[in-house]
């Protein structure tokens, strides 16, 4: 019997996920298949019943619905502290866990950037920035949130505090923040397709010892990676976070070892 899995999102059709998803169950032989699914978050519930009703094995859950998510499954502890959640198992009820952190860290230092001891810039306050921002500064990083509502960095800001070091902004000094700053992840969606030519920050805003990690991974290089390679500064592409959170997603509901680079090689064959 073929057991089913899927992305919950809103929009959803850039995702990238079932290429990638399905690329590993054919490698391993595995009988599931993977599919993308437009979910608003007043359907979440609904949709998360109904999923787990029909026999889904597990889902993974995207923009805007990672921090609706608490309100309706059970958040594992690192879940529950980071207050997003992007994974859904269903063995168990249903059960909340978040990948997001392990992905962006380990997409970054596999291009031999070290976290520890980094000042880091992350745009943004949604899902992905929590999880992010959670897991370099539990792994030793000086964390600066910048959001277009200063308040919700500052309030990040303060939970991240908890397990090491933060402070919560505005986005009007864009440019000193980054020069104060090593490495620079957008965790919005600007840039992302269809509105290709939005960007947080121009090479005139960078310097040449920056590392920028933008997550937006459809188009693979976004405007904001290409105004980092005219400043002379490191571009990190987005796909190697998905396929990693999307690894360690497929490990939570299988119990298997993935195939990540089949899973990568599907990625970009997408693009």
């Amino acid at each position: 019997m073929n057991t089913v899995f899927g992305v919950f999102g809103d929009p959803i059709a850039h995702s990238k996920s079932p290429d990638m998803h399905n690329a590993a169950f054919r490698e391993l032989g595995m009988e599931c298949t993977y599919h993308a699914f437009r979910v608003s978050p007043g359907n979440l519930k609904d949709a998360l019943l109904g999923a787990k009703a029909m026999g889904f094995g597990g889902v993974n859950l995207t923009v805007p619905l990672k921090q609706e998510a608490l309100k309706i499954v059970d958040a594992d502890p690192l879940a529950e502290s980071i207050g997003a959640i992007n994974t859904v198992d269903f063995k168990n009820g249903m059960t909340g866990h978040n990948t997001d952190g392990i992905g962006a860290k380990r997409a970054i230092e596999e291009h031999d950037v070290k976290i520890k001891g980094s000042s880091v810039l992350i745009v943004g306050a949604g899902g992905a920035a929590r999880a992010i921002a959670f897991q370099f500064a539990r792994d030793g990083a000086n964390i600066t949130i910048a959001n277009r509502t200063e308040q919700k960095a500052r309030d990040l800001s303060m939970e991240v505090s908890c397990v090491g070091l933060a402070t919560g902004c505005g986005i009007d000094n864009i440019k000193d923040l980054i020069d104060d700053c090593d490495i620079l992840v957008n965790c919005t969606t600007l840039g992302m397709k269809p509105n290709t030519e939005g960007t947080i920050a121009t090479s005139r805003d960078m310097h040449k010892d920056l590392t920028v990690f933008d997550i937006v991974y459809n188009p693979l290089e976004t405007k904001l990676l290409k105004e980092a390679k005219e400043a002379g500064a490191k571009a990190i592409t987005g796909e190697m976070m998905l396929v990693y959170q999307g690894a360690e997603a497929f490990k939570i509901w299988t119990g298997v070892e993935p195939p990540i680079e089949v899973m990568k090689k599907a990625v970009l064959e997408g693009f």
